[in-house]
């Protein structure tokens, strides 16, 4: 018989990136709560950001890894929050481009400071950063494969 705190190592790899995952979100929820946005909408601020004026919902979804009306929803509150605007693509009627507002523009540079997560990264030498970050590409491919998922997203852009 098994003694019932053996657990499985993989597993706890499991345990240990989900702990460390939700511990960086709250501390960088906690940071941009103080610019009035979520990390949800920071990260839909980058990508508008990075997009320009290509910025369009369903890629928005695909670099966020996340479903389409997901997306919309978010988009929609931000509208709301004055962070963005959606407007109809003169060319394509059925097609809607999203842009940054002053406010979502200043909002965009305020976040992207992430002090917090400064703070906590700051805990490993470069080389280990280096070496987390090709990890957790490696990671985020395998797991896209598995999911079934063609295209690797583009954001972050190739460091």
């Amino acid at each position: 018989m098994r003694n019932s705190l053996s657990v499985d190592k993989v597993y706890i790899l499991w345990v240990l990136l989900r702990q460390a995952k939700d511990a960086v979100f709250k501390a960088t929820e906690k940071e941009l709560r103080q610019y009035g946005i979520s990390p949800e909408e920071a990260a839909v601020l980058s990508v508008v950001q990075a997009l320009g004026n290509k910025a369009i919902p369903a890629e928005i979804s695909r670099w966020l890894l996340r479903e389409p009306h997901t997306v919309s929803g978010i988009l929609s509150r931000m509208e709301k929050k004055g962070l963005l605007r959606k407007t109809k693509d003169l060319d394509r009627k059925n097609l809607v481009r999203v842009s940054l507002t002053d406010k979502g523009q200043q909002a965009y540079y305020q976040s992207a400071k992430l002090e917090s997560f400064r703070q906590i990264i700051s805990s490993l030498s470069e080389d280990k950063r280096q070496q987390l970050s090709s990890w957790l590409k490696t990671l985020r491919e395998r797991a896209l494969k598995e999911l079934g998922v063609d295209q690797e997203p583009l954001f972050p852009p190739s460091q």
